[in-house]
């Protein structure tokens, strides 16, 4: 990891309501640098509070944060990472033949750009896979944009497998990947999640 997690404590925990704020501004600036790259899988100015505060509510999105920074009470405590991890499998991509019950899906998952490199998107990726694995399901999947190939490339390398592409026109999302759910021992950071309460 480039940032030391030694130096900068980091815990999960489920987000709240009064985490919205931070969450937005976490995302619109992970939208932005997408769209500068030429990335539209998300939108540009990031997602409104409409699609996010359902996830705080149904208690699927999850905030990792630095410890040291939360204790600053003049600094906005804006998170170094977010996740949301449930069993909602989008039905415009993932069909009966798929066993969509079988996974939990791994939805907007960012990292703060100064923690960029990290390696704490492969440690969510890990810790949503053990989830999976601990709820007795054989499947983590996600989906992500048709012509990211550099992002494609990265869940190749985290062990991912293509399964296919849906091409809808008015999705800019569409590749779809799964990977085997397991107990994967997580310390990039400290996790304060109960895994066993994750619903659909």
């Amino acid at each position: 990891m480039r940032t030391n997690t030694l130096l900068h404590p980091l815990t999960l925990r489920r987000a709240e309501p009064g985490d919205l704020r931070g969450v937005l501004a976490l995302l619109a600036d992970t939208a932005g640098w997408l769209h500068a790259r030429g990335v539209k899988q998300w939108p540009r100015e990031g997602f409104g509070p409409d699609r996010i505060m359902p996830l705080i509510e149904e208690r699927v999105l999850f905030l990792l944060d630095d410890e040291l920074r939360a204790l600053d009470p003049d600094e906005p405590a804006t998170p170094v990472a977010t996740i949301a991890l449930d069993r909602y499998a989008d039905p415009e991509f993932w069909t009966q033949d798929d066993d969509p019950g079988a996974a939990l899906y791994v939805h907007k998952l960012a990292v703060a750009r100064p923690w960029s490199g990290s390696g704490l998107g492969d440690a969510l990726l890990d810790w949503a896979g053990a989830t999976a694995y601990g709820a007795g399901l054989p499947w983590l999947r996600l989906d992500c944009a048709k012509r990211n190939e550099r992002l494609q490339r990265y869940y190749r390398r985290r062990g991912f497998r293509h399964l296919r592409t849906v091409d809808l026109p008015h999705r800019a999302s569409g590749a779809l990947f799964q990977r085997r759910a397991a107990d994967l021992q997580i310390t990039a950071f400290r996790d304060l999640t109960m895994p066993e309460l994750i619903v659909a």
